[in-house]
């Protein structure tokens, strides 16, 4: 045989395959076989010959080399999910599509989606493994959000790296944690600068962040190495990682980085320098802003004036002083508001009179130029981590526009927050809403800690009570309604047993707004049980204290880990279902 025919036509294989689909496709009374069997109708002996030659081919084929086995997986020594908790994995895994479709009526149920982000925290603060059956769904709803990717991958643990190099769908996994090698110990300089040296872009970027946060000094040490022939993305991304442990230390290096080629690289290097208040580039700022913001005593009452700058020259643009301005803002007031932002917030009391941060936001300004300034001073309060000034910018929040006169928007008052501890954060956001409502709370309601303190708690269910009250309908807080659903302490459930009953409708309010607003304060309270049953599935069983005592749901860190609770009283057994609660209802 000489490998170019198989049957007695003469066509090679491939030829008559071709011609048996052809006949298939056009019907054997269109397009006879071309070996019409004898007896047997055209259709059947189509489907034989096809048959005949698959036969052919798969017997012609040669065997190939067998392929390398895979390695076995790595194991994972952190201690099993308890049952329960690997049930309700399952379940919120399954339910990745979630119950909402957007805006609108979403009924009773809870979302399970929004609960999962929740879940995964609490694994993780508790150091549980994931279980190997669980793995590919896990990859899988990390695949589909990124803001699940970290806590995902962290409880999914090295099993899931090592499966994630047989499917290209979860190669994400392996850019996020290439290798899944642990990184090397600080006191292995030789593992380091060998990972360093020749380690992938990820595993240099996660190995530069792990000894940031352990030893600041040796990753300076080998960004300064490599510097001069790293790629300019690259040099930003490492540079950004100084900002972990960011310390008078890092200054000379930071100097040098003022001097780069790139835009973007000189640009941070400033903002951390400035970041820096004893630092030589906070210094040069401080001279610069100092000479266009004084105080005129002329008047019957001190004054704030502003004489921005006339240009922007090189010293500026070295010190990370960005020349051009975006469209629609003056160079002027561009460069001001630079100059200002980068300047050491002590600088002020000493330039006006040796006023507080208070008694300087009071002041007025001279030529419209107080929202600028304040602007700035916002932005160094954010920037230098500054809570007395952000204190004063804020104001009160009971105050007409709902902020201090620095507070130019929300997003600005949000980030001024941010720098307070969450017990003053949470009174301020408290007394906003309870003077404001909460048509404009959900951004500052995003940066108070998880759960929110009773009074913020409080604060924003009566809010919702009094939108009820008003007739409008509940989606017209659909944000403020899901962060309660994810932040508000599920001891609140029982003070919300009362808002599950339909209020009588009011003449002036929207059709069936009444049975919308319980279908949705039954949602919120069936997910709070919710949350405090994952809790308690995930506490371990054999610290929880005496028999039949059941801990009470884990705390939530301000970072939006939870953490296990002190010992106390806890709640009831909650069967595993999702939505469904067969505890005794709490005493009202």
């Amino acid at each position: 045989m000489n490998g170019t025919t198989t049957d007695g036509s003469g066509a090679s294989p491939a030829g008559a395959w071709e011609d048996l689909v052809t006949a298939a496709l056009l019907g054997t009374d269109r397009r006879p076989p071309a070996r019409p069997a004898p007896g047997r109708p055209a259709p059947v002996a189509l489907l034989d010959a096809a048959a005949e030659i698959t036969v052919r081919r798969r017997a012609g084929l040669r065997p190939a080399r067998a392929g390398r086995r895979p390695e076995r997986a790595p194991g994972d020594p952190r201690p099993a999910l308890p049952a329960a908790a690997a049930r309700r994995l399952a379940m919120l895994l399954a339910d990745r599509s979630g119950g909402a479709s957007g805006g609108g009526r979403r009924g009773s149920s809870p979302d399970l989606t929004e609960l999962l982000p929740q879940w995964l925290a609490a694994a993780n603060a508790h150091g549980y493994a994931a279980p190997a059956q669980a793995l590919p769904a896990l990859l899988d709803a990390a695949r589909g959000r990124t803001d699940l990717r970290p806590a995902a991958l962290a409880f999914a643990g090295p099993r899931a790296l090592w499966l994630a190099r047989f499917n290209p769908d979860w190669r994400f996994a392996l850019r996020s944690a290439p290798g899944g090698a642990a990184l090397p110990e600080p006191g292995d300089k030789e593992a380091i600068h060998k990972l360093w040296q020749e380690g992938l872009f990820a595993e240099r970027v996660a190995l530069l962040g792990a000894l940031r946060s352990r030893t600041p000094a040796l990753a300076r040490e080998l960004l300064a190495g490599t510097w001069p022939t790293e790629r300019a993305e690259d040099r930003l991304m490492f540079l950004d990682s100084l900002r972990t442990g960011l310390s008078a230390a890092d200054e000379p290096f930071l100097e040098k980085a003022l001097g780069d080629r790139s835009r973007n690289v000189r640009a941070t290097a400033a903002e951390l320098l400035s970041a820096l208040p004893d630092s030589a580039l906070a210094a040069r700022m401080a001279v610069r802003a100092s000479a266009c913001v004084a105080l005129d005593r002329t008047g019957g009452a001190p004054v704030i004036t502003v004489e921005a700058p006339h240009e922007c020259d090189s010293g500026m643009e070295r010190d990370g002083v960005v020349a051009t301005p975006p469209a629609g803002r003056g160079e002027r007031s561009w460069w001001l508001g630079q100059l200002v932002e980068a300047t050491p917030l002590r600088t002020w009391p000493d330039r006006l009179g040796g006023r507080t941060a208070a008694q300087i936001v009071a002041l007025p300004v001279a030529d419209d130029w107080q929202g600028e300034l304040h602007a700035a001073w916002c932005r160094a309060a954010v920037r230098q981590r500054d809570a007395v000034w952000a204190r004063a910018l804020l104001g009160s929040p009971s105050a007409p526009e709902a902020g201090g006169p620095g507070a130019v928007s929300l997003a600005e008052r949000a980030k001024l927050l941010a720098t307070l501890d969450p017990g003053e954060r949470a009174e301020w956001v408290a007394g906003f809403i309870a003077t404001h409502g909460l048509s404009e709370a959900f951004q500052l309601l995003g940066v108070c800690g998880v759960p929110w303190a009773a009074p913020l708690g409080r604060a924003v269910v009566d809010a919702l009570n009094i939108a009820r009250d008003a007739g409008s309908y509940p989606w017209s807080f659909s944000g403020v309604m899901g962060l309660a659903e994810r932040c508000l302490d599920p001891a609140e459930a029982a003070r919300l047993q009362a808002l599950l009953a339909v209020p009588d409708e009011r003449e002036d309010a929207a059709p069936g707004a009444g049975g919308y607003w319980a279908e949705a304060f039954q949602r919120l309270v069936t997910t709070l049980r919710l949350r405090a049953a994952m809790a308690d599935e995930l506490t371990p069983k054999d610290t929880a204290g005496a028999p039949g005592h059941r801990p009470r749901p884990a705390a939530v860190s301000d970072t939006g880990e939870l953490r296990p609770p002190p010992s106390g009283s806890g709640t009831g057994e909650h069967d595993a279902t999702a939505g469904e609660d067969r505890s005794p209802r709490p005493a009202r």
